[in-house]
């Protein structure tokens, strides 16, 4: 057995004999279970955490990735091959590949960070910069975002991370708040029973926290009222928009006169 292992060492190909050959073999056989067994364990934990299924895949990727670079410089030190060099390679085609893709890897990095930071979901309406639109997609590169108008928008995730985002259904409730301007004719009690009787045709208009209604401006024809009725965050533009229809006709049953910014002129007869 000696000398056949003798005869291992002194058969060569090129500086590399061939008994280093077969201890290489091994060494990827047993990398091949080890690396197989760790990733189903990444795997198990991946499943019992909440981390996003996009980031889940992503994760796995890398860390199979990161188990085989070390397996192949285990593998390359048994061959007799210098690691230090072979590190400094891979250093280097790494430092030129991020270079080369720095754009590509900002929005990587972005998307981790907005899976796991998670400032959005899908379904949720959101303002982010100048895009206002409902999430359908959170990738690792890209978010897409539908807006009001049924046009898809890929956000780059960069962008997103450098900006200021609204969440509009974060909160389980929304207020709606809007400006009334009634004619200085017009009691200002008048005016509140008919904004109040206004909220109440409405369903949606949530009784609590009870609406509010204030004198906010007097203007140079009109008085100005703000209003403000809550409502859940989904009935938002539902309540918006039969907030106004409703107190235009309050205001007529009311006999309350709806002003707006005009000019009276007095003819003086000497």
């Amino acid at each position: 057995m000696d000398n056949f292992f003798k005869t291992l060492e002194t058969v060569k190909l090129g500086t590399i004999s061939l008994s280093s050959i077969l201890n290489a073999v091994l060494l990827l056989i047993v990398c091949c279970i080890v690396i197989r067994i760790l990733c189903r364990g990444i795997e198990k934990i991946l499943e019992k955490s909440k981390v996003d299924s996009s980031l889940k895949g992503f994760l796995k990727s890398a860390c199979k990735v990161a188990l085989w670079v070390i397996a192949i410089i285990i593998i390359a030190d048994s061959l007799g091959i210098p690691v230090t060099s072979l590190v400094a390679v891979l250093s280097v085609a790494g430092l030129a590949l991020s270079l080369s893709v720095q754009g590509l890897l900002s929005n990587l990095f972005s998307g981790i960070t907005l899976l796991m930071t998670r400032p959005f979901v899908v379904d949720d309406f959101v303002e982010i910069g100048d895009c206002i639109g409902t999430v359908k997609e959170i990738g690792l590169f890209y978010t897409k975002v539908c807006t009001i108008d049924n046009k898809i928008i890929s956000v780059p995730n960069g962008d997103i991370t450098a900006s200021k985002v609204i969440n509009y259904t974060a909160e389980k409730l929304r207020r709606v708040d809007t400006v009334i301007n009634a004619s200085y004719t017009s009691a200002t009690e008048d005016v509140r029973n008919a904004i109040l009787k206004a909220v109440a045709m409405d369903p949606k208009a949530l009784t609590s926290p009870a609406p509010f209604v204030a004198i906010s401006a007097y203007g140079k024809s009109t008085v100005e009222y703000t209003v403000r009725v809550w409502c859940k965050s989904a009935d938002y533009w539902d309540v918006f928009f039969a907030l106004n229809e409703n107190i235009r006709e309050s205001f007529a049953q009311s006999g309350v006169e709806m002003s707006y910014d005009h000019l009276n002129v007095h003819m003086v007869n000497n």
